[in-house]
Order: C-alpha cells, then structure tokens, then sequence
C-alpha cells in the first residue's frame, strides 16, 4: 500500500474510533514483507486493538493482541515480541507490572506506553522501569507510528556500537552495562542508556537540550523536559565515582559532558 492510501487509512480510522464505531477492515496491507516481524498490542479496549494492529499490519508486523497484562504475560513466555504496544491502566496486571516482568527476561525489546496519565512523575515511572517511550491518550496513528520507527533505528544504533569509555567507567550501550573500574556492572535503563551514548559522543560540547528531546521523547514539551531532567540527575549519580566527570547544566541551551 502506497504512503497516500495508508494515511487515508488511519484518519478514516481515527475517525471511526473517535465516534465509537467499528474500525474499517478494508485497508489491509498490499504488500507482504520480506522478514515478519511480531508486534504484540496490550489494551483492554477492543476498538483500540483493532486499529493499532491494522495499522501495525500496515507496517509489516504480524499482530498479537491481549486484552489484560496477565494473557500478555502468558504470551511473551512462548516467544518475545519484537515491539511491544502497552497500555498503562489494564485489569488483572497494570502496564507498568507486566513491563518490570518483562524487562526482567529481556532488556532490548522495545515498549511503547499508552495512557490516559499525564502526571510527570507517571512518564518518569514509566521511562524509569524500562519504556522506551510514553504516548498519552488520545493520539495520532500517524504519531505512534514514527515514535515505532524511531525505536527501531535507535535499537539498531545500539546493537552496532562498541564499547565505549568515560574516565575510569566502561559504557557497554548495546548491553546498557555501565562499569566502574572492576566493581560489578550497573544495568542502566533504556532511556539513560541512551541520553549517557549522546553525551558521551559529544562530550566536551553543549548537547542541545530541545534536539536530544526530540530525538529520545520525540517532544520537548514540559513533561519531556522534566523527564529529562530526573534522568540527567540519575546519570549525575552513576557517574559519581570518577571525580573528573561532570554534566553541566548549560542554562538556555543543554548539557555539556565533561572528563
């Protein structure tokens, strides 16, 4: 399917969804991709469902879909998904639980968060135990699908890198190992994984605070800043064991890592 016949699939979609009617079926995927990749859709909305995974269908996944964090559970035992849709508020096991579960019998599969929850100390929770990103309700198809896609690009980054160093640390960003001399590893989170791979690749530079946003929240609005903030101050501690290491708050315009 052409990229004109798919947007005019999900805002027909959206609209469908928006006044409470069934989702159109007719928009399947015309074309049959070369490797299939499995995307699993957690909500306890049917209709929500439905169209997230017409539109993953559009995208080349096979969908797998359940209706609470428990039948989820029971899933990713047989086989880990490559992407994971996740709504926060479920019955029998919230998104929250069923990602910590998750996250503990594989850290690189990618979790996009969907709620309702607009507090700041609700995305930094979320970021917190291992989402990738947080998408509040209601939203664009045409959103989600770019924040899948830049997962998947910032996924394949991270498998390529080499490990890196920071003073007397060793950074490990395929595996978010992060090493002090030869005390035991720290397993960093997705998200301060990625933020410490971008100031260490500019370090010694004023790392734009409004690009980064864009870039790991695909926002600078408040919340992401926030966010953002809490995990700088995360990494602040991680790295406090070598003296010589500082991240500066550039004030107007970003972070600067020193060493």
């Amino acid at each position: 399917m052409d990229s004109g016949r798919a947007v005019e699939a999900r805002r027909i979609g959206e609209a469908a969804l928006a006044r409470g009617q069934p989702v159109i079926e007719e928009f399947r995927p015309g074309r049959i991709a070369l490797r299939r990749r499995w995307a699993g859709v957690v909500d306890d909305e049917p209709r929500m469902i439905r169209f997230i995974r017409m539109n993953l269908e559009l995208e080349g996944y096979e969908v797998h879909e359940a209706n609470d964090g428990l039948q989820a559970l029971n899933q990713a035992r047989d086989v880990l998904p490559d992407l994971i849709v996740l709504d926060v508020m479920m019955p029998k096991k919230d998104g929250f639980t069923l990602a910590k579960e998750i996250r503990a019998k594989d850290d690189s599969i990618p979790i996009i968060f969907l709620t309702a929850k607009s507090q700041t100390s609700d995305v930094v929770e979320g970021f917190s135990i291992g989402g990738n990103d947080y998408l509040k309700k209601p939203f664009s198809m045409e959103e989600l699908i770019v924040r899948i896609h830049n997962l998947v690009a910032r996924k394949k980054l991270q498998s390529q890198s080499e490990v890196l160093t920071l003073g007397e640390y060793q950074f490990n960003f395929p595996k978010q190992i992060l090493q002090f001399q030869t005390e035991e590893p720290v397993l960093l989170t997705h998200r301060e994984a990625h933020l410490l791979f971008h100031l260490i690749k500019n370090k010694n530079q004023v790392l734009d605070r409004s690009l980064i946003l864009n870039k790991l929240w695909n926002s600078d609005d408040f919340f992401a800043a926030r966010s953002m903030d809490v995990f700088i101050s995360k990494l602040r501690k991680k790295l406090s064991k070598d003296e010589h290491i500082q991240i500066i708050n550039v004030r107007g315009f970003g972070y600067k890592l020193t060493c």
